[in-house]
């Protein structure tokens, strides 16, 4: 199982169902279950499904706030942004700890 490093506050959106799209400088072929790491936490805290992968052009990023809960957008983050597509996020009730490998920045094999 591959586990996604995210940082707060996006990785309690995504756990609350307030953010669908994850934003990011690459993409992903990575598809189905995965679990989500709370960045600086060594925890696991839950779990979601990438289901896709969508480049973004400008007016797409800044035309869905919702999807991303990211505000005031006036620029792209990336040279290249994409929208990882996540569903079916849910919260593990007991987070668990996992050991980080040295270097892991975005994905940790679990």
């Amino acid at each position: 199982m591959k586990g996604l490093i995210i940082k707060q506050p996006w990785i309690d959106y995504i756990l609350d169902g307030k953010k669908i799209w994850e934003i990011r400088g690459s993409k992903t072929n990575i598809r189905g279950k995965i679990e989500l790491i709370q960045s600086g936490s060594g925890l696991i805290v839950g779990t979601c499904e990438i289901v896709d992968c969508i480049e973004l052009s400008l007016s797409d990023y800044q035309n869905n706030i919702t999807k991303h809960n990211i505000k005031n957008v006036f620029t792209m983050p990336y040279k290249k942004t994409y929208a990882w597509v996540i569903s079916n996020a849910c919260r593990y009730d007991s987070p668990r700890k996992y050991k980080h490998p040295n270097g892991a920045i975005i994905w940790v094999n679990l």
